[in-house]
C-alpha cells in the first residue's frame, strides 16, 4: 500500500512538472530566488532571514534598525499583540505617550521620551516603570544608584536595577568609578547555558558532549516551533548541519527536531514557492526521501549559456553565499570567488581563477590545527547560489546542492554510493567546527574539530549541447574529524576543487567501434602478410611458427589501429576543446583518461614488439656480394708443374669487396630524419615555445602564462594530443625535406651505395626470407673496375657521354635494382655451399678438426662467387629466371601472385625496396615507436624533459645494438672478415 501511494504520488507530481513546463510558468527542480540586499528592503519592509527576501511590515510598523529578521513598532506605538512570527501596534495615549523598554505599555516619561519613544534616565540611574508585583506605573521614575559605601552599586548593562560593582573599582578608589590613573576596560558578558547535554557523534566513533548543544538546542527548538522565531531556526538549523545532517529514528538530536518542526510546519506554506523551503526554518534538504538527485542534478539546465570565445564570451561562474552565524543571525551576502570556500591561502588572481568557467582548478595545502582554532573560534554557514543576470539590476539566485558525504541515513553513508538514485542533497555548509566539539564550556578548547577537507564543485555538460549548456553544479563536501591532542604539530590536509564533466559514453561507444573495425582490418591485412610469408619460405603447412608469425605481423597492424585512434582521440579533444565558441564538449576527467591511457600503453607494447621482431628480421638477412671483376693479365712468377710451366692468372683484387661491405655496414642505421634533431626539436616547441601550455585543462589558447596567473592541472589526453602533432609534424617536414631537398641536392646514401656497387663491379644479392630478397646490379658496363685513375676517369667520361651500355640487368635498361622470388632448388644450392661453414658452428662431432676455417671461408666465398654469377648470366637451366614488372596489386598488398616453381622470378623495382632489410625502409615504424616511447615516458611522469632525455638513449642503445649485430651478421652472411669491416 505505502508503495502504491509512493508511486501514485511522484506520478502526479511528474505530470504536474511536465504541465508546467510546457506553459513555461515553473521549473520543477531547479529553484531561483531574486537577488536582495538587506539595504534594498527600506523603512517600510524587513529582510527575512529565512527566505531571504524583504518582506513589507504591518500597520504602524517600520523594520529594526538592523532592518533584518522583523518589523517593530513605529516611534510612540506599543505591541498589543504577538505571534512571534508578527506584531501588533497601538499608538500611546498623550497622557502616557512614552513606550516602555519591553516595548508592550505606554508610562509617563519623568521627562522628555528619547527620540525613539522611549523614557531615559541619566547616567547611573535606573529607569522603574513596573511596581515590585509588575503592574505598570503611571509615571516612570528614575532611581540613583549609591556608587559609594556601603552599596557600591551601579546600573547593570540593561539599566533595570542596580548591581554591586567590581572589585576592582572598589580596591582602587572606593568607589564605583574609575580613578584618574586608571583605565577602565569593559567586560563581556558570557552566554548562559544549562547543565543538559547533547552530543555530537563524530566519525571516528568517539561521542562528545558539546556545550554548544546542550545550551542551546532545545531553546532554539523550542522558540523555532512555538514562536516561529526566524533566528532560532536558523540556529537549529545550523546545528544540523553540525551534525552532518545525519538522520535516524530518533527525534531528539538537532535534525530530528528540525524534521519535526518541518513536518509540523507544513500549513504555514514555503518560501520563493520552493516545496523544500519552510517558512521560517532554512532550507537545508532537497526533500525527505532518496531518489530526488537525478531530477535536481539532471533535469532542467541552467538558464544560460557559456562560451569561451567570441562577442558573447562567458565564462564568469558568479556564485553567492548567504552568510550567518552559528547563532541564526544573517551576518551579509558575500562572492564567493573572493575564496570564502577556500580555506587555502592565496593570490586573489589565483582564488578567482576557480570561477573562470572551464577552468579545472584545485588547490590543495596542509593547514595548523592551531592557526584554525584561532582563526575560526565559531563557524559560519554558508547557503551557496549561482548568480543568473537576466537584465541589468535584475539578478536571480539558483540553488546549488550539496552532497555531503559525511551524511548518514540510520547509520548508513548513503551518499558515498555512485548511484545517485539512493543520495540525499542538502543546501547548508559549514567550513571549519571549532565549536561543537566543546566539552565543558564554550571558552574550552574542543576536543576534537571538523574540517571540511575535500569541497569539489562538478559543472555537467548538457549532452549535445551546442550553446553551452549545463546542468546546476553539485557541490561535494568530505569532512575529517581531528582529535585534539597537540595542536601545535597537528597538521590537517584540505583541498579546493572544480570540475567540468560530460557524458562519454557516446565517445567510449565510437572508440569501441573504430578499434573493432580497424581490428578486424587489421586481422585480414596480417593475414595477407603471413599468407605471402608462407609463399616466400615456400612452406605450405601451417605449424606452430605460422601462428607465431601471424601474431607477430597482427602485433604491428593492432599497434597502427591503436596508436591511429590515440592520436584521433587527442587531436579531437585538442581541436575541439580548444577552438570551441560555444561550449559543446568538456575533457575527460582524470578518471576518465584511464582507458586512453590503456589503449596509449598498448600501443606502445604493440609496436615494441613489431619492432623488435623487424630489427631480429634485419639481423638475421642472407647477404652476398658478387664480384664480376675477371683478372686482367698473367702473373709475373711463373708457376712450375708437372710436365710444363703454368703462368697462373693475375689475381683479383678484393678491397672493393671489402669497401663496399663497409658502405652497406654504414647505411644500414641511416635514416630519413634526424633523430637528435627530432627530440631537441619537439623539445624547444614543447617547452621553450609553450605549447606545453595547450594542454592544461582549461579553455585558454595562449602559450605564454604569467607567473602570477594560476596554472591548472595538465590533461594527459590533451598532452599526448599536443605531442604526437608536433613529434609528427616535424617528422613530416624532415621527411620532406631529406626527400626534396637534401637528398637531391646534397647527398643521397642510398643511390650513392647503388652507383657504388656499379663502380666498384659487384652486385648484391639480399635474401630477407629464405625464397624472397633483393638484388642490386652492379655489373660494371666497362668489363673492369679494378683499375687506375686514368682508366677510371675515362670510363666515367664514357658513361656521361652515352658511348656504353646501360647498367640495368637487361640490355638496353637502366634498372639495377629488383625484388627476388627464388625457387626452392636455388636456394637448396645456396644453403648447400654455405653448409660447411654452418656446420662449423654446430655441435663439436659434425666439425671436421683437420680442416683450416679461413681455407673453406675462402673456397666458399668463391664457390658462391662463381655460382650466383653464373646464376645471373642464365648459365643453370634448371635454375634459370625471368625478369617482368610486378602489377599494381601486388605492390599494394605486398604479395606475389605467381610461385616460382621451375624459375625464379626478378621483379622490377625503381622505389629501391631492398632499403626494407635497413633503418631507412622502417621509418615509419621508427618514428611512431619513438613518439610513443616518447608520449609513454611523458604519460607516466608527466615531464617532457625526461621523456625526451631517455627517447634520445633509447634511440642510442639500439643503434648501438643494430649496428653491432648487425656488422656480425654482415660478415657472417659475405664471408668478409669482419676485421675489415670499419
Amino acid at each position: 500500500m505505502a508503495t502504491g501511494a509512493l508511486k501514485l504520488r511522484a506520478f502526479i507530481y511528474g505530470y504536474i512538472c511536465i504541465f508546467l513546463l510546457k506553459s513555461d510558468t515553473f521549473s520543477c527542480e531547479q529553484f531561483s530566488v531574486s537577488f536582495t540586499q538587506p539595504s534594498d528592503c527600506g523603512v517600510e519592509n524587513y529582510f527575512d532571514i529565512s527566505s531571504l527576501s524583504c518582506v513589507k511590515c504591518g500597520p504602524n510598523q517600520m523594520s529594526s534598525k538592523s532592518g533584518i529578521a522583523n518589523c517593530e513598532c513605529q516611534t510612540g506605538f506599543k505591541v498589543l499583540a504577538s505571534t512571534g512570527a508578527s506584531i501588533t501596534c497601538q499608538k500611546c495615549s498623550d497622557s502616557a505617550p512614552g513606550v516602555t523598554q519591553d516595548g508592550y505599555g505606554c508610562v509617563r516619561c519623568p521627562g522628555s521620551p528619547a527620540e525613539d519613544g522611549k523614557c531615559q534616565c541619566p547616567t547611573g540611574s535606573i529607569l522603574v516603570e513596573r511596581n515590585l508585583n509588575g503592574t505598570l506605573l503611571t509615571v516612570a521614575a528614575c532611581e540613583a544608584c549609591s556608587g559609594t559605601e556601603p552599596a557600591f552599586s551601579v546600573p547593570d548593562p540593561k539599566g533595570n536595577r542596580c548591581v554591586r560593582c567590581q572589585d576592582s573599582f572598589i580596591n582602587t578608589s572606593q568607589s564605583c568609578t574609575c580613578g584618574s590613573s586608571n583605565t577602565l576596560v569593559r567586560r563581556i558578558r558570557s552566554l548562559a547555558h544549562t547543565n543538559v547535554l547533547c552530543s555530537n557523534i563524530w566519525t571516528t566513533g568517539l561521542a562528545v558532549p558539546s556545550a554548544w548543544l546542550s545550551s542551546f538546542l532545545y531553546s532554539s527548538a523550542a522558540a523555532c516551533l512555538l514562536f516561529s522565531n526566524r533566528t532560532a531556526c536558523q540556529a537549529l538549523g545550523n546545528m544540523c548541519v553540525l551534525n552532518m545532517h545525519s538522520l535516524s529514528t530518533l527525534s531528539n538530536d538537532a535534525c530530528g527536531l528540525y524534521s519535526t518542526i518541518y513536518r509540523t510546519t507544513a500549513a504555514q506554506g514555503n518560501n520563493q514557492g520552493i516545496p523544500y523551503w519552510r517558512v521560517s526554518l532554512p532550507w537545508l534538504y532537497y526533500g525527505e526521501q532518496a531518489g530526488l538527485a537525478s531530477r535536481v542534478l539532471q533535469t532542467d539546465p541552467l538558464p544560460v549559456g557559456f562560451s569561451f570565445k567570441g562577442v558573447d564570451r562567458n565564462t564568469n561562474v558568479e556564485l553567492l553565499a548567504a552568510v550567518y552565524s552559528v547563532r541564526g543571525e544573517f551576518m551579509r551576502w558575500e562572492n564567493v570567488s573572493r575564496g570564502t570556500l577556500q580555506l587555502c591561502p592565496d593570490t586573489t588572481t589565483r582564488l578567482q581563477a576557480a570561477f573562470m568557467f572551464g577552468t579545472a582548478y584545485k588547490q590543495k595545502c596542509v593547514l595548523s590545527v592551531s592557526d584554525l582554532l584561532a582563526s575560526q573560534s565559531e563557524p559560519l554557514f554558508y547557503d551557496v547560489f549561482l548568480v543568473q543576470q537576466k537584465a541589468p539590476g535584475d539578478r536571480r539566485l539558483i540553488a546549488v546542492p550539496t552532497l555531503n558525504l559525511n551524511l548518514q541515513f540510520n547509520g548508513q553513508s548513503v551518499n558515498q554510493a555512485s548511484n545517485m538514485n539512493g543520495w540525499y542533497l542538502t543546501r547548508r555548509l559549514v567550513l571549519v567546527d571549532t565549536l561543537s566539539g566543546r566539552e565543558k564550556s564554550l571558552s574550552s578548547t574542543p576536543r576534537a574539530i571538523r574540517v571540511a577537507s575535500d569541497l569539489k564543485i562538478r559543472f555537467q555538460l548538457v549532452p549535445s549541447t551546442q550553446k553551452g549548456e549545463v546542468y546546476p553544479p553539485l557541490t561535494t563536501v568530505s569532512y575529517s574529524d581531528i582529535l585534539i591532542s597537540d595542536p601545535v604539530k597537528q597538521t590537517v590536509t584540505v583541498s579546493f576543487s572544480v570540475e567540468y564533466e560530460m557524458d562519454q559514453n557516446e565517445a567510449r561507444v565510437k572508440t569501441d567501434i573504430a578499434l573493432g573495425v580497424l581490428g578486424g582490418v587489421a586481422v585480414v591485412y596480417s593475414l595477407l602478410k603471413t599468407a605471402s610469408w608462407k609463399r616466400r619460405i615456400a612452406s605450405p603447412l601451417i605449424d606452430l611458427q605460422t601462428i607465431l608469425k601471424f601474431l607477430l605481423f597482427y602485433a604491428g597492424d593492432l599497434a597502427n589501429v591503436f596508436f591511429v585512434v590515440t592520436v584521433g582521440t587527442g587531436l579531437y579533444w585538442l581541436i575541439f576543446y580548444k577552438a570551441q565558441q560555444f561550449v559543446s564538449v568538456f575533457l575527460p576527467l582524470p578518471a576518465q583518461e584511464e582507458r586512453f591511457v590503456i589503449y596509449v600503453g598498448c600501443a606502445f607494447a604493440l609496436k615494441m614488439v613489431q619492432f623488435l621482431h623487424k630489427l631480429l628480421v634485419q639481423l638475421s638477412v642472407d647477404i652476398f656480394f658478387i664480384d664480376w671483376e675477371r683478372p686482367r693479365g698473367k702473373a709475373s712468377k711463373p708457376v712450375n708443374g708437372p710436365g710444363e710451366v703454368k703462368t697462373p692468372a693475375s689475381p683479383v683484387s678484393i678491397w672493393r669487396t671489402y669497401f663496399v661491405a663497409n658502405e652497406w655496414n654504414e647505411i644500414q642505421t641511416i635514416r630519413k630524419i634526424s633523430p637528435t634533431f627530432q627530440v631537441v626539436s619537439v623539445l624547444f616547441f614543447l617547452e621553450v615555445a609553450g605549447f606545453s601550455s595547450l594542454a592544461l585543462r582549461d579553455p585558454s589558447s595562449e602559450l605564454q602564462r604569467s607567473a602570477e596567473a594560476y596554472t591548472p592541472a595538465y590533461s594527459r589526453v590533451l598532452r599526448y594530443g599536443v605531442a604526437t602533432a608536433i613529434w609528427l609534424c616535424l617528422g613530416f617536414i624532415q621527411m620532406t625535406f631529406f626527400s626534396v631537398v637534401y637528398e637531391r641536392f646534397v647527398e643521397d646514401k642510398i643511390r650513392q651505395f647503388v652507383d657504388l656497387c656499379s663502380l666498384s663491379n659487384i652486385s648484391v644479392l639480399l635474401l630477407s626470407q629464405r625464397c624472397f630478397g633483393y638484388y642490386i646490379h652492379g655489373r660494371s658496363v666497362h668489363g673492369h673496375a679494378d683499375t687506375n685513375m686514368e682508366e677510371m676517369n675515362s670510363n666515367m667520361k664514357r658513361e656521361m657521354e652515352n658511348l656504353c651500355g646501360q647498367r640495368g640487368l637487361l640490355p638496353n635498361s637502366d634498372v639495377q635494382t629488383f625484388q627476388v622470388s627464388v625457387t626452392s632448388r636455388l636456394r637448396a644450392q645456396y644453403d648447400r655451399i654455405l653448409e660447411p661453414l654452418s656446420r662449423r658452428n654446430g655441435p663439436s662431432r659434425l666439425v671436421d678438426a683437420s680442416a683450416n676455417p679461413y681455407e673453406q671461408s675462402t673456397k666458399a666465398y668463391h664457390t658462391m662467387n662463381r655460382f650466383l654469377g653464373s646464376i645471373i648470366d642464365h648459365a643453370h637451366r634448371e635454375m634459370d629466371y625471368i625478369v617482368k614488372d610486378k602489377l599494381l596489386f601486388e605492390r599494394i598488398i605486398g604479395m606475389e601472385f605467381i610461385e616460382p616453381l621451375e624459375k625464379s622470378i626478378f621483379y622490377n623495382d625503381d622505389s629501391y625496396s631492398f632499403v626494407d632489410v635497413l633503418y631507412y625502409g622502417n621509418e615509419a615504424t621508427l618514428l611512431i615507436f619513438d613518439m610513443l616511447f616518447f608520449c609513454v615516458v611523458d604519460l607516466g611522469s608527466q615531464n617532457f624533459v625526461l621523456a625526451s632525455v631517455l627517447t634520445y638513449l633509447q634511440q642510442l642503445i639500439f643503434r648501438l645494438v643494430r649496428n653491432g649485430l648487425g656488422r656480425r651478421n654482415l660478415a657472417t652472411k659475405t664471408l668478409v672478415d669482419k676485421r675489415f669491416l670499419i
